[in-house]
């Protein structure tokens, strides 16, 4: 009797506590981590703190390493994270350190997770839906442009498809790894929260002033500051990259709020995701992105076609009246007066330059019809092919982009592929019938369609976190569907409130 109740008061210990008392108390043990101690010590005392922090990376990056491979969850969540943070964390390194390879790393894990898991539990029924199928056209597209002729440098090819490519097929990784509503309930509270980080760091900026190292960063180089300070104001970008992804990504997460009011949600949180949705929108004014402002209504047009009611007839119509007082009120405050700006295309020098270059490269595309290659625009194709007539270009827009370097082709292609998210997302929310998965299709729908719109003023999915986002979006699409599908076969849809 003694006997079984000391194995049973072992087997109830943690984890952790067998790993201090059956592990590291063995001698062998002992005499390793010290050893290991000493070693350490003596490399970082001959070689200098640099090699100290390099180990200490290595110790800490390999039980990432493997927990992202071993438990996808985790990597997904921890992939999300860093894509908020990557652009933050550069600002205390020098301006030439490859900080993008950590996003490099973190897809290749997760990919060899894919495959690894693939191997043992085969569920390729969940890749079966168009929109896969597109996303393999548009990647096999892409591959073929390695042998463009018209192609000024390989390398470019080879960057591009890099940062590109690989993004993309975090799609699969998703739509793989993400199988309950409690996580896709997660994922959506982290990236609300981490949206909420971004607007409060932009609220930070305007009203409390930089922190020394963003005002660093900001003076490194003067242009950057040029181009950042325009008409008396500052440009916000909080823990972005830039002002535009600042921007997109408040306009989007506030849509994103917007939908879930939507949802079976008490009416506590209903004004919660009102608020938070408020407060988006108010930061996004002070990154200065007049392309942002035309996401607003765009947005909201797409909501209320989906949403056609009474309530929400009324609501269209008391943001119209809104809109058209602020877009008509005379002001002399800097930021309404950027915001006015965006209705009023005519009277704005920047959107007469674009349009005038879309004008002159308006030929080229026409006699190219697979394109200049990929990557042989913007900064690949400067550093790669400086003297090129495309690496001058500036694209401005994605679509424009795409045109320029995989051809009348590739944009048609392009376009086509955006078409069926969309199309396949609105059929996906009225089959749905769970009412949670609803309210979050809706929002991945509304999230979609701000950065397809979004995508022609200015390049909108080529930054993180926007990019990781956009192809989680597309991939809850099919696993939200597919939930509703499995929970119709087990029991009623609940209409209860969450």
């Amino acid at each position: 009797m003694p006997n079984d109740q000391i194995r049973n008061s072992f087997s109830n210990k943690t984890l952790w506590d067998r790993i201090i008392i059956q592990k590291l108390s063995e001698p062998i043990v002992v005499i390793f981590l010290v050893l290991a101690s000493l070693s350490i010590s003596f490399i970082v005392a001959r070689e200098g703190y640099v090699m100290g922090v390099v180990i200490l990376c290595a110790i800490i990056a390999l039980p990432m390493a493997y927990a992202i491979v071993v438990y996808p969850k985790f990597g997904i969540i921890t992939l999300i994270i860093v894509s908020f943070f990557i652009n933050l964390s550069s600002r205390f390194l020098p301006e030439p350190t490859p900080i993008g390879l950590v996003m490099d790393a973190l897809t290749y894990l997760l990919i060899l997770g894919f495959f690894i898991k693939n191997k043992t539990d085969k569920q390729w029924a969940y890749f079966k839906n168009p929109i896969t199928y597109f996303i393999l056209a548009w990647i096999g597209y892409n591959f073929f442009e390695i042998i463009n002729p018209s192609s000024p440098s390989v390398l470019e090819w080879v960057f591009t498809i890099r940062t590109m490519g690989f993004i993309m097929l975090m799609y699969f990784v998703f739509l793989y790894h993400i199988r309950t509503r409690e996580f896709i309930k997660l994922l959506i509270k982290l990236w609300l929260i981490l949206e909420i980080i971004g607007a409060i760091s932009g609220f930070q900026q305007e009203h409390f002033g930089l922190f020394g190292f963003e005002n660093e960063w900001l003076h490194r180089f003067p242009e950057r500051y040029k181009l950042l300070f325009i008409g008396g104001h500052l440009r916000k970008w909080g823990i972005f990259s830039d002002p535009v992804v600042y921007a997109y990504n408040m306009v989007a997460a506030a849509l994103l709020c917007i939908a879930l009011m939507f949802g079976p949600f008490k009416s506590n949180r209903k004004i919660l995701l009102g608020l938070m949705a408020a407060f988006f929108l108010t930061v996004m004014l002070y990154s200065g992105t007049r392309a942002s402002y035309v996401i607003i209504p765009a947005g909201l047009s797409m909501l209320f076609i989906l949403k056609f009611n009474k309530s929400a007839l009324v609501l269209a119509i008391f943001c119209a009246v809104l809109f058209a007082i602020v877009i008509r009120v005379p002001t002399s405050n800097p930021t309404l007066a950027r915001f006015q700006s965006a209705f009023r295309p005519s009277k704005d020098a920047s959107f007469e330059e674009r349009a005038k270059n879309q004008e002159r490269i308006k030929p080229y595309i026409l006699s190219h019809p697979i394109g200049g290659g990929l990557g042989s625009v913007g900064v690949w194709g400067q550093r790669f092919a400086p003297n090129s007539y495309l690496a001058q270009f500036p694209p401005d827009s994605g679509y424009v982009r795409v045109a320029v370097e995989l051809g009348w082709i590739g944009l048609l292609l392009y376009c086509i592929f955006n078409f069926v998210i969309l199309y396949k997302g609105i059929q996906y929310f009225y089959l749905i019938r769970d009412p949670l998965l609803k309210s979050y299709c809706l929002g991945m729908i509304l999230f979609i369609f701000a950065f397809d719109v979004g995508n022609f003023p200015q390049q909108a999915l080529v930054q993180y976190p926007s990019n990781i986002m956009f192809y989680l979006a597309m991939a809850l699409l099919n696993v939200m569907m597919r939930l509703d599908i499995q929970q119709r076969k087990l029991t009623p849809a609940a209409n209860g409130q969450v």
